[in-house]
């Protein structure tokens, strides 16, 4: 089966469309919502299930079903009956990738019923695209696939996640946050849900102070301000930092840490190398949007610090750095460690970075 071209950044823009579409009721006979990445599967079939019926026809005309529960033929029949008392009836299909025998849907979806509205979940993968229960659902109705995001899209989908409940996270914040709870989308929303509603009334940003607050991930040690600590060489404030991190290895481990690090001193390289090849090959330097789309930022002010910081770092150095952290991520792992602690293999990183 040939690999999806869908990114991230697409199954944002087709979540958002389809919400306005429910929204504005401009529904299909059939919504097949798949893929790896389950919080936006799990939004549009809640919208689905809370704005096609009013509460009162939900109780005779909306039924949901399980795909280990249940059968494909059974669910054939449930959307060719006719509704009660109203225009529509809803069929939920949920957990549809345990469906057995699911390609038998096509004998459905083919030919649906214009007065059913069918919503079939199917995480963990997507449906086989060249079977007759997709195309159905491609003819007919309407597919989303959702794709799981990368490290480096995570910040900009929460800081508009963010903008759209009339708040803003300050760029530290957001570092804290991404870096904690990483690229899992539905813990996020559920952190971020509990935050919005600790936070005073009248709050419009969100601060390091609200994070350690209300999330428990503390503003003071953090891989944030590690990396802010070494790219400035400030070598009691990065000790202090790992010292902390030693006496708390299950939520520093020494692998996030070099990989937040190795993000940092490869921007300091790309910028720096941007700034040789200017100088010396008479090459334009990249205009801050574009620099932007080469370091996959999303944030003026980020790019100012890095610009900054690559003029005080030669590269030189700069690639002595990362080849440490290509040594000590193997390390991480269990290689060539030498049995050491997550926390002396990262004091003995950092001493090393400094020596340089």
């Amino acid at each position: 089966m040939a690999k999806s071209t869908i990114k991230f950044r697409d199954s944002v823009a087709a979540y958002d469309k389809i919400a306005a579409e429910i929204a504005a009721r401009r529904f299909t006979p059939i919504y097949l919502l798949m893929g790896e990445e389950s919080y936006f599967i799990d939004a549009l079939a809640e919208r689905l299930s809370t704005t096609i019926l009013d509460e009162a026809e939900r109780a005779f005309n909306q039924i949901t079903v399980y795909g280990k529960d249940t059968e494909a033929g059974q669910v054939v029949n449930l959307c060719r009956q006719m509704p009660m008392m109203g225009k529509y009836q809803v069929v939920i299909l949920k957990e549809a990738q345990q469906l057995r025998g699911i390609e038998k849907l096509g004998l459905y979806t083919q030919k649906p019923s214009p007065t059913t509205i069918l919503v079939v979940c199917h995480k963990e993968k997507n449906a086989d695209k060249r079977s007759s229960f997709y195309k159905g659902c491609a003819a007919h109705g309407t597919v989303f696939e959702s794709v799981r995001p990368r490290d480096y899209e995570i910040a900009a989908w929460l800081q508009q996640f963010i903008k759209q409940r009339g708040l803003s996270i300050d760029q530290k914040a957001l570092s804290m946050l991404t870096e904690h709870l990483g690229t899992d989308i539905s813990k996020i929303a559920n952190e971020l849900q509990k935050l919005t509603v600790s936070l005073p009334e009248g709050t419009q940003r969100i601060t390091d102070a609200d994070i350690e607050a209300n999330i428990g991930i503390s503003k003071d040690f953090n891989n944030f301000e590690l990396c802010k600590a070494v790219a400035v060489r400030d070598m009691a404030r990065a000790l202090t930092i790992a010292d902390h991190f030693a006496r708390n290895p299950k939520e520093h481990p020494l692998l996030l840490s070099v990989m937040a690090l190795f993000g940092q001193f490869r921007d300091l390289f790309t910028v720096n190398y941007l700034r040789w090849l200017s100088r010396r090959k008479g090459t334009a330097f990249p205009s801050d949007q574009e620099l932007m789309r080469i370091l996959k930022k999303n944030n003026t002010f980020v790019l100012g610090e890095i610009k900054q910081l690559a003029a005080g770092w030669d590269n030189r150095k700069v690639f002595g750095v990362l080849g440490l952290l290509r040594e000590y991520d193997a390390k991480s792992k269990g290689l060539n460690s030498g049995g050491a602690s997550d926390g002396e293999l990262l004091r003995e990183l950092l001493l090393k970075i400094f020596l340089l």
